[in-house]
């Protein structure tokens, strides 16, 4: 197993939770049930825990990718800069999430959290939403857009489909 194909493993899960935790976000603000105010703050917890680790393995991850002939660096560096960005957001996310969860299970248990902790997670994940998709954009385009990759590389018959799955030279 090598880091990039590791960071692809483990990099969805603070996009994913991040986006299952805002909706659980709106369902809790929509209906003010404390199951749902738990579950979100649950979730929007482990995305914030979950983004260490997918900032780890893509900062292993790019150091092997801008030695690959196909990728162009500055992808790599806007990447990165959007997932520095991202990590921050996500912990802060994380966190106040984490203390709104143990504030309605150890310090008010069976009431809502105070408005002040709902309209922080509320930013902070409307926040974390647009820069973990804005980095997975970022992401996506190393190899999926690359330019080099749209070019195709001589001695390939374009004409011809290709038999079995397999490119004719």
């Amino acid at each position: 197993m090598n880091w990039p194909y590791l960071h692809t493993l483990i990099n969805h899960f603070p996009i994913i939770l991040t986006v299952v935790g805002a909706a659980a976000l709106a369902s809790a603000l929509i209906w003010r049930k404390r199951g749902a105010w738990l579950y979100a703050l649950a979730t929007l917890t482990l995305a914030g825990l979950a983004a260490y680790p997918a900032f780890l393995t893509g900062d292993e991850a790019a150091d092997v990718m801008r030695r690959r002939w196909y990728v162009v660096r500055s992808m790599i560096e806007s990447h990165e800069e959007s997932a520095d960005l991202a990590l921050w957001v996500l912990l802060v996310m994380g966190a106040v999430s984490a203390y709104g969860w143990w504030r309605m299970t150890r310090r008010e248990p069976g009431s809502l959290p105070p408005r002040w902790v709902r309209l922080v997670v509320l930013f902070a994940t409307l926040a974390s939403l647009g820069a973990v998709t804005y980095t997975a954009w970022l992401g996506g385009r190393i190899v999926h857009d690359s330019p080099r990759l749209l070019q195709v590389p001589p001695g390939f018959d374009t004409t011809t489909p290709p038999r079995s799955g397999t490119p004719t030279r």
